[in-house]
Order: C-alpha cells, then sequence, then structure tokens
C-alpha cells in the first residue's frame, strides 16, 4: 500500500477512534470525563460497577488502538513504515491493507501468537 493511502486510512481511522472516545466521556488518553454517570444507587450498585467495568475495557481496547495508529503514522513519518519491527522484511500489502498499523510480518505474528 502506498505511503499517501495509508496515512490516509490511519489518519481517518484515528479520527474515528477519538470520536469513539468522545463518544463514551473518554479523552485520548482513556480518562472519563466527569460527566459519565454509572448511578449512584446501593440497590445498583453491582449493575453500575459491571457497567463501569464494561465501559473501561472498550476505552481501554480503544487508547490501545489509538497508539498503535499513531505508531504507524510515526513510522511513516520516520521512513520505516511496513517494514516488520521483528525481521525488517517487508510486511505484505494485502495485510497492511486490511491492518495498515500492522508492525509485524505475518511470519512473525504467527511465531509470536504460537509463544
Amino acid at each position: 500500500m502506498p505511503h499517501d493511502t495509508a496515512k490516509t486510512r490511519l489518519t481517518s481511522q484515528r479520527g474515528e477512534l477519538v470520536a469513539q472516545l468522545a463518544e463514551l466521556g473518554a479523552s485520548e488518553t482513556g480518562d472519563l470525563g466527569g460527566e459519565v454517570d454509572f448511578g449512584e444507587g446501593f440497590a445498583d450498585a453491582a449493575a453500575a460497577t459491571a457497567e463501569r467495568t464494561e465501559l473501561l475495557g472498550i476505552i481501554d481496547a480503544l487508547v490501545k488502538r489509538l497508539a498503535e495508529v499513531d505508531a504507524a503514522l510515526a513510522r511513516i513519518t520516520e521512513g520505516t513504515y511496513g517494514r516488520c519491527a521483528n525481521c525488517g522484511r517487508e510486511i505484505g500489502a494485502a495485510r497492511l491493507e486490511h491492518r495498515p498499523e500492522s508492525v509485524h510480518c505475518i511470519d512473525c505474528k504467527a511465531a509470536n501468537a504460537a509463544v
């Protein structure tokens, strides 16, 4: 995938992730704003805790994905985008097309998953 195309897709993904975080009441760093209300009723304490735990899990996943996208954008700027961080070989175009923030080639990713 040409770097201009990757940069455009990654920038778009970044905007979507930031918007999703904002919809959940969180900043780009995952900090919750004061407007998030989980309810204060004692009878609903377990439900509120479960809801908060689920929300924090979703926010954590979005923040992690945002960091991956930011790292990919930095690699484009540095001129290292599209190279495997492990073996240094070129990451396949199909992999970058599917997941432009990829850090590893498919072989290294598969080897790491087996460990």
